[in-house]
């Protein structure tokens, strides 16, 4: 019989159970995944009361809560608080969404936290997204367009600006990408959808010209076709988009161009 051996680390623990210690209305209980590269401690799970009437509505403000009154330690990112920037991902109660956008009255009972799945944990809630910003850099997100306009801007029609619609929205939270089994398994050869969104953002731009150059880097079998159409990316953005669709949309100008 196989045998098999967990990684170091690898068992997540329970952890500790931080209570109200004041007078208090509406508790809320979140369970929050915990790990630092400081120590040598499994991670563990602990458990954080939050008087819901001294905070905000949403997932990210218990977390600055317990941040800071219960625990400074705790890491995770934030910046706009408003679903903007998309810093704030994570994995809320079994789905990949947006602290800041997540309200803690669309969960029922204790709220589960944990960082995006499948990736390198660095502390807490903060993940590695290096690796995913380097496919980003290299499907080369910019305009392609060596010809100067005659004068003036480089202007598009209504029609032609509606076929960004959907793609140019995406503020690259790495919710899709982090709950595609497909990454999961190819995450250094695959791009994700989160990348090949992006990528067909700039495929319908009227303005560029590099949608030859654009479809021959995309051409491989690892990088586009690993996509399964299982369809959890269009399920878990947290903008409504539907990267599926988008590379669907890839795969068709490739066999369209032949």
């Amino acid at each position: 019989m196989a045998k098999f051996r967990l990684p170091k680390n690898s068992q997540v623990e329970k952890g500790t159970t931080y209570y109200c210690s004041e007078e208090h209305g509406s508790v809320r209980r979140l369970k929050i995944y915990r790990w630092s590269p400081d120590d040598d401690r499994n991670p563990r799970l602990d458990v954080f009361e939050v008087d819901i009437d001294q905070c905000g509505p949403m997932v990210l403000d218990a977390l600055i809560l317990i941040k800071s009154k219960h625990d400074s330690s705790l890491s995770f990112r934030r910046s706009c608080r408003e679903g903007i920037c998309g810093s704030c991902s994570m994995n809320i109660d079994g789905t990949n969404q947006l602290a800041c956008t997540t309200p803690m009255d669309s969960i029922d009972g204790e709220i589960g936290v944990y960082p995006l799945p499948h990736m390198e944990v660095m502390k807490d809630l903060v993940v590695d997204l290096s690796q995913f910003f380097a496919q980003y850099a290299s499907v080369e997100p910019w305009l392609k367009n060596d010809n100067l306009p005659l004068e003036g801007e480089r202007l598009q029609s209504i029609e032609e600006r509606n076929r960004g619609d959907g793609a140019y929205e995406c503020i690259l939270c790495a919710c899709c990408s982090t709950s595609c089994p497909s990454y999961w398994w190819n995450p250094d050869r695959y791009l994700g959808p989160a990348v090949l969104l992006q990528a067909y953002r700039w495929l319908t731009d009227s303005r560029d010209e590099a949608g030859d150059e654009r479809l021959d880097q995309l051409q491989d079998s690892f990088r586009l076709y690993r996509c399964h159409t299982i369809m959890n990316c269009t399920n878990s953005c947290p903008k409504g988009l539907n990267p599926a669709k988008a590379i669907g949309e890839i795969k068709k100008m490739l066999h369209q161009r032949g």
